[in-house]
């Protein structure tokens, strides 16, 4: 789930830093212009791990910082393909589910990535799955007993796979204009979302799957 990456950058440290030890300046600095921050093709900064390498500090003309040509190593929220981790559900909707671990909330299973046969309960806002069942449309599957519904509710901690994950760069600029006309920008996209997997054995709301059920803290440690 979370790797180290090794990132190069000058930092300043402001002069009302200079008192502080410089390693441990340089390290709140980071923190403070990486943490919470997507790297394209790296993933989500959550702090700095430690420092490999620091130049000495140099002054440059008109500000009065101290900047530091430094190499360091990141923590990376990135799990790799295949990774089974522990999520909430978040939300859920005709198109899919949406996930969160807390600290990132753009995790999404689309109907593809839902065991067989299931479907969506527009009363209970949640997808139901519905074993050993030969119905195969939405609409036999809506018809069947409440009771015999496996549903994947809202709050729920679920056990899912990682399939593949997307970078967006959304740059902010002003709207382009085709042949005189203003093209309208398209909708703000998260820079960095997953898409995963519970259509296997194993996979799905923790309570499904008794034999592997975690502790009661396990979404807290995850």
């Amino acid at each position: 789930m979370f790797v180290l990456s090794i990132i190069k950058d000058t930092i300043a440290i402001l002069p009302a830093n200079f008192g502080v030890p410089p390693a441990q300046a340089l390290i709140a600095e980071i923190n403070k212009k990486y943490a919470n921050r997507v790297l394209h093709d790296v993933g989500l900064c959550i702090c700095a791990f430690d420092l490999v390498e620091a130049g000495e500090g140099k002054v440059r003309y008109g500000d009065g910082c101290l900047w530091y040509k430094v190499r360091f190593r990141m923590v990376v929220f990135r799990p790799f393909a295949s990774e089974v981790i522990l999520a909430k559900v978040k939300s859920s909707d005709e198109d899919g589910i949406r996930l969160s671990v807390g600290f990132f909330d753009d995790i999404y299973v689309p109907l593809a990535y839902l065991p067989q046969p299931s479907a969506f309960d527009p009363n209970e806002r949640a997808h139901f799955w519905l074993p050993d069942s030969e119905a195969t449309t939405p609409h036999e599957l809506l018809e069947s007993a409440t009771a015999d519904r496996m549903y994947i509710d809202q709050g729920e901690v679920v056990r899912v796979r990682a399939e593949a994950d997307e970078f967006y760069d959304d740059e902010p600029g002003p709207p382009k204009a085709s042949e005189g006309v203003a093209v309208k920008r398209e909708a703000r996209r998260a820079p960095y979302s997953m898409i995963c997997s519970i259509a296997e054995q194993g996979l799905g709301p923790v309570p499904w799957w008794k034999s592997a059920q975690p502790d009661g803290d396990a979404m807290d440690e995850a």
